[in-house]
């Protein structure tokens, strides 16, 4: 049975972690095997703990104890729940909670680029891809439309941190991900991979030219918001490929080119090598 506390001090240190605790604290890159992540709402918590990840605490209002809660509450054991009526809970987090629901969970050390990309066909990389909102939606177009994994580069926003996992609406527990050490794609094409820069340069791929689906292992390369990918990654890659414009649209947001993306080039992988 979890541990019901009512909350009466709002300086209590077990609430650091909803409260007063930023993303980075969290993540400790000094002690890594002591990072957590917030996985809020009950929708989001069940596909963290359906990914096996362990529950630290939970804060939640009062009123979803027995109501939308308690299939979580009934899934943890020796947790405890930190809980108080809607507007202590607004004092103490400085906005409502989604749906009524917190849960402080440890974070597990994140597999290998190689045991990632094994029997993969289709993986994404994002590279310096800052705005967590713009990672989560990624990562959830990324699982629904016909990619394998996601690789991030070392100056991507994290997708454990709060807004990136509420975006993803918990699909970053279901789809592979992790971080490379670099923003070299040559272990990447070590492993087999054709690599597709998405990029506004003259002289590109259609995103509907049949050499993309032809391919047996591709993995698309995503820039950030602003400047989009480096003159270098570009050249590095074995194709460059835009999304066709009309009505003098010049752009897309990462995000909304990345469903396009993912689309068109997922569609028709196949989950063998």
């Amino acid at each position: 049975m979890c541990t019901i506390i009512e909350i009466t001090d709002f300086l209590a240190p077990a609430l650091d972690v909803y409260a007063r605790l930023t993303e980075v604290q969290l993540l400790n890159n000094e002690f890594p095997e002591k990072g957590m992540f917030i996985a809020e709402s009950p929708k989001v918590i069940e596909r963290a703990l359906d990914a096996g990840y362990e529950p630290v605490s939970c804060l939640m209002e009062k009123k979803h104890i027995d109501g939308e809660g308690r299939h979580i509450l009934d899934r943890i054991n020796d947790v405890p729940v930190y809980t108080a009526a809607f507007d202590v809970l607004t004092q103490l987090t400085g906005f409502a909670l989604t749906r009524g629901m917190l849960c402080a969970m440890k974070r597990k050390k994140l597999p290998s680029v190689r045991d990632i990309c094994r029997n993969k066909s289709r993986i994404v990389i994002l590279d310096k891809v800052m705005n967590p909102t713009n990672v989560g939606a990624i990562i959830r177009s990324a699982a629904a439309l016909g990619m394998d994994a996601v690789l991030l580069t070392p100056g991507c926003s994290d997708p454990l941190y709060r807004r990136a996992v509420r975006v993803s609406m918990g699909t970053v527990f279901q789809i592979e991900w992790t971080f490379l050490e670099s923003e070299c794609l040559d272990d990447i094409k070590a492993l087999g991979f054709k690599t597709a820069a998405m990029a506004l340069k003259d002289n590109t791929l259609s995103i509907t030219d049949p050499r993309l689906t032809a391919e047996k292992r591709l993995a698309v390369i995503m820039g950030t918001e602003g400047d989009g990918l480096s003159d270098q990654t570009i050249a590095d890659c074995d194709y460059t490929v835009k999304i066709p414009m009309y009505h003098g649209v010049d752009s897309l947001n990462v995000a909304a080119a990345s469903a396009v993306t993912f689309f068109q080039l997922g569609k028709n992988a196949g989950n063998e090598t």
